[in-house]
């Protein structure tokens, strides 16, 4: 048997055995990692360029842009380089790495959601005390208390994962250090510590989607009050994408940290983990961008502006 202080790498989960397949899983997911890149990328250099989009909304769009960017970073280059180098290898420390900053990311961007619903309730419920509320140092604040609860959330997890003896072998059954998979191979057999952190982490969802929740009540009540139909629509389009982000990203989250033992089996814990990680930093930028005039705007002039200075490079290249 062997302990912690003596790991110096984790086995990760593969994808595949055949050399084929391995591929085929690095080619999907750089497809994924680009697509999310070149997404979340587009929006941040149009929020950034255009002071059109100076304002409260997109300054927290931006900020959920980089923690997406950062969370899918964290997993999808390194499960893409073990299927190209034909490896399962993680360093302790690399291991390490990845669960603080999993927890670093994803406690950011639950506290920054929360934010952001409280953006839509003041705008829609108390827009008279909007300016006021909301003003960039307001909301510079309220930034930088979700970016530090994601790092105290992570620091807490990370100290308290890497404090466990393991004794288990070194074999995580995930394509990246998760830390249910860690707990599998610890010598204890406390079931505050096995059970604990998986529901701290719920507690964190649950708390933030119960304020979202209440939040959504006064905002609908509100909206319904609006007397023409055009305020209505324009209300409920302001706060559909935001609320089609929370769901899919509690839904997975809550499922994958609260599902029975019972119903745990490798092939569908690696589904639900792919949902969770991958899935809500690709389509983020899609949902926020379907609805939104101003943003679609910014990203055809962001989009054009590349064309051009591609196309200019290419002229002066042939010359």
């Amino acid at each position: 048997m062997s302990n912690s202080s003596s790991l110096n790498e984790f086995l990760l989960l593969a994808f595949a055995d055949k050399r084929e397949l391995q591929l085929l899983h690095f080619s999907l997911f750089l497809g994924i990692y680009l697509a999310t890149v070149m997404g979340n990328g587009l929006i941040i250099t149009a929020i950034a360029c255009d002071h059109h989009l100076h304002t409260p909304m997109y300054f927290f769009l931006l900020n959920l842009s980089l923690l997406d960017l950062g969370f899918i970073s964290t997993t999808v280059p390194k499960s893409m380089a073990n299927s190209l180098w034909d490896t399962r290898a993680i360093s302790y420390s690399g291991c390490a790495a990845q669960v603080f900053l999993i927890f670093f990311l994803f406690g950011g961007e639950s506290s920054l959601l929360t934010v952001i619903t409280y953006d839509r309730f003041v705008a829609i419920c108390k827009p008279s005390h909007y300016g006021t509320l909301m003003g960039m140092r307001a909301c510079v604040r309220m930034a930088t208390a979700a970016w530090a609860s994601g790092f105290l959330h992570a620091l807490l997890h990370t100290a308290n994962t890497f404090s466990i003896p393991l004794c288990q072998g070194n074999t995580v059954d995930q394509f990246f250090c998760e830390v249910p998979q860690i707990l599998k191979l610890s010598c204890s057999d406390s079931y505050l510590r096995q059970v604990g952190i998986p529901l701290a982490a719920a507690y964190l969802v649950f708390g933030c989607f119960v304020f979202i929740v209440l939040s959504y009540m006064q905002i609908f009540t509100a909206v319904l009050r609006i007397p023409s139909e055009q305020g209505r629509h324009k209300a409920f389009s302001m706060c559909l994408p935001h609320l089609a982000v929370v769901s899919m990203c509690v839904t997975t989250v809550m499922f994958a940290c609260l599902k029975p033992p019972s119903i745990s089996f490798p092939a569908l814990d690696l589904v639900v983990t792919v949902l969770y990680v991958v899935v809500p930093p690709t389509l983020n930028p899609l949902i926020y961008s379907m609805r939104n005039k101003e943003l679609k705007d910014a990203l055809r002039k962001v989009v054009s502006w590349m064309f051009f200075s591609c196309g200019k490079i290419a002229i002066a290249v042939h010359r």
